[in-house]
This record gives structure tokens, C-alpha cells and sequence, in this order.
């Protein structure tokens, strides 16, 4: 890609590159102006139906300097209801610009405000280039680092920088050179390849669409003139094939695999190969709605017919045999942080790959971005519109490319696996090497082999709630009665592995997060082993004991809920650690200081006020 000048723009106004669809992200901290930048463009080359122009000239809101009878650009954009009544953007706007050299662009008017980055992240992850606005008067605010930095990281090298209300700034070009400096060396810093600064003033108009004659000491481009003066990657035949099916069509004719190219190019003869089984097939046709094609390029929505049946399913990542990414179940990733609980590493989440769902697990976090600086800090947590590198581990492999390399198959959603709700945008680095060099070793005596022995049937009974409610002393008296009449059985204690494997951990969320899962693994050796395993643990979040559960089978897994109202469990005490937290002492206090949990759907719910004895023959009972 390159930003050209206006005089090389026509020289090569009929290039192939004219009809390229050009995505544009607007971004920028808020008021500085991005919403009046978007609709001066719209509106001056006529890509606004004129009633949306009347409106914006008649309707009036508070704070608008915009005298009375002239058009409010601002409001062309501005779309939702509560933001033209706070004036500001809020969700990302999508709106269509058509260029004078025939090219459209679509634009999507990135939210300035903090608390909307997961919204401008979004709108970042597709575009062909940003266009950052900045106030002259204002200068760099931690937002525009912030924006600028979530462009490098979406993979955007193509950046032109509006540098606004210079008119504010008295058309000071030194203001302008200072900015201009400062973005330089930061994009510089970013890994971003090119960087085109603009002196204007949306809101009379100054080089946005026109040359302004009050600036003479900038002779660049005017922000119309750089859009149109981008050109496209030119040569998708030096990047790797992609395709994710996306559907499996069976026809009378045919059974093809329909998607559209992520990277590269498809021809008929080439040899592909399946990432999930490793399966090859050459491409006998390339089937679209208007004909088959003899080449088919990133961007086109396809089906490809192969010359042998092969084993493809929906999510399957089809690629060329000598340039495929190699399946993993470790990698290093960037995060952008966008969900309102913090990361934890050690909890399980959701990763979404295309069409792709895999349970991932957060295992390390390597560090946290200063926005300011730009410098990684050492950090424990991402909180919301935190960018951090992590280390991730998935249950099952996946291919993966670095995003710099495909964005659709570098890029990935991690998602709550309990609210649904999406939590980061991950953008994968490199796979880690531990995934190739760990192979699982299969033996004869097995998990069946093992419970026959026995002469039982394993089991995980997992005893969940508050300090003090009972479970260690459920958990002693059920393992009497198994031990009594020949069961093999063990006890995992929350007490216990704390002064054992889990010593080195503390009781923060991410913690708590970390010792289930250790736990939830070490349960699940010992049902390997073909003993009854009764855990008795806090686990005070529902997440947590989610990914617990999904190590076992249908039924293998008995989540009770012994239900004992605080105040008992308060009065009980039996370790003092109620009144631990009533002095201060322990500020993360299942139930004091940290929220409980209970299960929404437990197998058993057990009175913790209940005899013990009573409790104790439910779950001989139920097991």
C-alpha cells in the first residue's frame, strides 16, 4: 500500500486499483472532531442524500458552534439518538463515500470515548487504513495513543493523520510540525509503515476536500486526495491460500466446499490440503454463482470441487501443501481487553476462530501495554481497553497463522463461557514449541481396566460453598462410609492442596481462577485412576466449576451445592477466618470481601444446617 501525492494520483487515475474497495477506520479521542471530518467528506462529494443535509443545517443542539442556517456535519454521522444528544460517538457508524476516481469507501466512525474502544477495535480489525484526528488546540491525549496503538496491532500500517482545528491553534505551523513529529515517532515505534499528517479544519473546511489558502506552508495532499491515492496490496498470488469452509454443498452434480478466500489465490490443479486431517485433494473446479472461474482471489466468496472425496466438515482451514500453518494447542497472542470483568488467567474461556469453538485457557500474562509509553509493564490483570500479551492453551488444535501474516486466521474472540459475552480480541504472534513436543503416550491399562479392578465406578462429587459451610466435614464422613463398605476413594481438600501444589497461590480472583483448574485436573487423574474423588473447595465462580465439569462425561461429574446462609456460616467460624475479614486482615474473603456464586443448576443442593449424617446418606444415595 502507499499514500501518493495528489499530482501521482492522476497520473494513474485509471490504475486497476481504482475499483478496490477501500475500508476506512476514523478514529480519535473525543471532540476532536472526527464526526464533522466524516461529514464534510460525505457531504462534499455527494454522498449524503440532500434531505440528511437539510436536516443537519436546520436541527440545533446544545453546545454547537455552528451558526444558525449552516449545516451541522457533525449530525450526518451521528446517528443513534443519545449521540446527538451528548454530541459524542458511540457505537461505530458505518456510512458509505463515493470517490471521485470511482473507488467507494466505506467508513466506519470510530467512538473516541475510553469506555468504547472495544467498539473502535472492531471497526480497526477490517480497515485498509485510519484516518486519526487529533485536536491542534488539545494535542496527543492518551486516547489517540490508544487508538493508534489498537491500529498497529489490527494489523492498519496505512495511516493518514488529520491534525484539526488548526484554527483553533491560530494556523500555527509549528503546532502542526510538533504533532506531526511526535506521531511520526510514535507510529515509528508501532510498526506502523506509513504515516501522512494533514493540517486541517473541518469545520470550515480547510484541506479536507479543498487546498486551503491560510496554510501555505503545507503543500501535501488533502484528506480526499490521500484516499484516493491509496493502491491495494497488489500480489495475492506471494501470499498463502486460505479458505475455512463454510458450508458443505451436496448437489446432484457435486460435493464441494464453499467459503470465501481469506489470502492468496485458488486455481484449478492445485494441490490443497485439509489442517484438520492432513488430507490432500487437487481443486477440479471453482464454482460461483455467475460460472466457474479458472483463478479466484482473497475476497471472493466461492465453492471449490475436488478430484477425490476427502474428509472436509465446516470449520476446516483449507491451504496449499507447502505454505500451511501447523496445528497447536499453545500459543503466544496479543489481547485487546474489552470485557467489564478483568482477565484471569488460568480460566477457561471460549476461543473463536471463523467458524471454529474451542475451550482456551489463559495460562500466563506475559505483561501489559502502557498506552503512554508504549512501553509492556509487568501486570497480573487486563482490565477493559487493556492491551496484553499472554500465553494460551487450547483443548483441541488449531491452525493458526501470525495475524501480520492473515488476519481472518491470525485473529480470534475469546468469549465468557458462562455470560456468552465477548471479552477480548486476541491476535495470534507464533505458536509455542512446548505444543509440538508433548505427544500423549496411550496404555494398555486404562480408565475401564482400572475400575474393574476396583470392582467400582469412578466418580467426581465436587462440594461447593461458602467458608464454613460444612464441606470438609461432609466430605470426611461420605469417605468413611465409602472406605466402610469397600470403596476406593480420595479427598481433595481446599486447605489441603493449598499447603501441597498449590502453595504458591493467593486468594484473588485470578487465583482462585488458577486453583480450580489445578485441582479440576489433579480430580481428574485420580478418576483416571479409577477412584471416587470427593472435592471440597470454595470455587466461589460458576465459570470455574463450569471448566471443572467439562473434563468428564456425562454423569462422571456431581456438582452439590451445600447451601448454608452466611450468618451460620459467619457464626461457625470453625478456622476464625470470618472474623479474620471483619478485622481487616483478609480483604478477599469468599463472601465478605469476594462475591459467591451459587450454582445455577447444581445435581444436589444439600442443607448446611442440616445433620450431617442426613446429608451425608443423600450423597451415598445419589452416588
Amino acid at each position: 500500500m502507499s499514500l501518493r501525492s495528489e499530482s501521482s494520483t492522476k497520473d494513474s487515475a485509471s490504475s486497476k486499483f481504482d475499483s478496490a474497495l477501500l475500508r476506512l477506520v476514523v478514529c480519535g479521542a473525543v471532540d476532536d472532531g472526527k464526526s464533522t471530518l466524516i461529514g464534510r467528506l460525505l457531504a462534499e462529494t455527494h454522498s449524503v442524500p440532500e434531505d440528511q443535509l437539510e436536516h443537519a443545517r436546520q436541527v440545533r443542539r446544545g453546545g454547537s458552534i455552528v451558526p444558525a442556517g449552516e449545516v451541522d456535519y457533525s449530525l450526518i454521522t451521528d446517528g443513534l439518538e443519545a449521540e446527538r444528544e451528548q454530541g459524542i460517538t458511540i457505537d461505530v457508524a458505518y456510512r458509505h463515500l463515493g470517490l471521485p476516481s470511482g473507488r467507494r469507501v466505506i467508513i466506519a466512525d470510530a467512538p473516541g470515548h475510553e469506555q468504547y474502544t472495544r467498539n473502535m477495535a472492531v471497526a480497526a480489525s477490517t480497515a485498509d487504513m485510519a484516518l486519526l484526528v487529533v485536536d491542534a488546540a488539545r494535542g496527543l491525549r492518551p486516547q489517540t495513543h490508544r487508538h493508534l496503538t489498537v491500529c498497529a496491532l489490527m494489523g492498519v500500517h496505512s495511516v493518514v493523520v488529520a491534525v484539526n482545528k488548526m484554527d483553533a491553534a491560530d494556523l500555527d505551523a509549528a503546532v502542526f510540525e510538533q504533532l506531526a513529529g511526535q506521531l511520526r515517532a510514535d507510529a515509528s515505534h508501532l510498526g506502523i509503515e506509513e504515516v501522512l499528517t494533514i493540517p486541517v479544519s473541518a469545520l470550515v473546511g480547510d484541506n479536507v476536500t479543498k487546498r486551503s489558502s491560510r496554510m501555505g506552508f503545507y503543500l501535501g495532499p488533502t484528506v480526499l486526495e490521500a484516499l484516493v491515492g491509496w493502491e491495494p496490496p497488489s500480489h495475492p498470488e506471494s501470499t498463502p491460500f486460505r479458505l475455512a469452509v463454510q458450508y458443505v454443498v451436496r448437489s446432484p452434480e457435486f460435493r464441494g466446499f464453499a467459503g470465501t478466500v481469506l489470502s492468496g489465490e485458488v486455481r484449478p490443479g492445485q494441490e490443497l490440503l485439509s489442517t484438520t486431517t492432513g488430507a490432500r485433494a487437487r481443486v477440479e473446479r471453482i464454482v460461483t454463482y455467475d460460472g466457474d472461474l479458472m483463478r479466484a482471489v482473497n475476497g471472493q466468496a466461492i465453492t471449490l470441487v475436488l478430484d477425490k472425496e476427502i474428509d472436509i466438515t465446516r470449520g476446516d482451514l483449507l491451504t496449499g501443501t507447502s505454505d500451511q500453518p501447523h496445528p497447536s494447542t499453545a500459543f503466544t497472542a496479543d489481547l485487546v481487553w474489552v470485557g467489564d470483568e478483568p482477565l484471569m488467567h488460568g480460566r477457561s474461556y471460549l476461543m473463536l476462530s471463523g467458524p471454529r469453538a474451542v475451550p482456551a485457557t489463559v495460562t500466563s500474562l506475559r505483561g501489559r501495554l502502557d498506552m503512554n509509553s508504549g512501553q509492556e509493564v509487568s501486570a497480573t490483570r487486563l482490565e477493559i481497553n487493556d492491551i496484553g500479551r499472554v500465553e494460551i492453551t487450547t483443548d483441541a488444535p488449531v491452525a493458526f497463522d501470525p495475524y501480520a501474516v492473515c488476519r481472518d486466521t491470525g485473529g480470534f474472540l475469546l468469549v465468557d463461557r458462562v455470560s456468552c459475552e465477548t471479552v477480548a480480541a486476541g491476535l495470534m504472534l507464533h505458536t509455542l514449541r512446548r505444543s509440538d513436543n508433548v505427544t500423549p503416550q496411550a496404555y494398555v491399562v486404562d480408565r475401564a481396566a482400572r475400575a474393574r479392578l476396583k470392582g467400582q465406578r469412578p466418580r467426581v462429587l465436587w462440594l461447593t460453598g461458602l467458608p464454613g459451610s460444612g464441606k470438609s466435614t461432609l466430605a470426611d464422613g461420605l469417605e468413611r462410609r465409602l472406605h466402610a463398605i469397600g470403596i476406593h476413594t480420595y479427598v481433595l481438600d481446599g486447605d489441603n492442596v493449598r499447603k501441597s501444589f498449590n502453595r504458591d497461590l493467593g486468594f484473588t480472583p485470578e487465583d482462585r481462577a488458577e486453583n480450580v483448574r489445578r485441582v479440576s485436573e489433579a480430580a481428574h487423574m485420580l478418576f483416571d485412576a479409577g477412584l471416587v474423588v470427593i472435592v471440597a473447595l470454595v470455587s466461589p465462580f460458576r465459570a470455574d466449576r463450569l471448566t471443572a465439569r467439562e473434563l468428564f462425561g456425562p454423569g462422571d461429574f456431581i456438582e452439590a451445592w451445600v447451601n448454608t446462609p452466611l450468618e451460620v456460616c459467619t457464626a461457625r467460624d470453625p478456622k476464625g477466618l470470618y472474623a479474620k475479614a471483619a478485622s481487616g486482615s483478609i480483604p478477599n474473603m469468599t463472601g465478605v470481601g469476594q462475591s459467591y456464586e451459587p450454582p445455577e443448576h447444581p445435581d444436589v443442593v444439600l442443607d448446611g444446617t442440616a445433620p450431617t449424617e442426613e446429608s451425608v446418606q443423600r450423597l451415598l444415595e445419589l452416588l
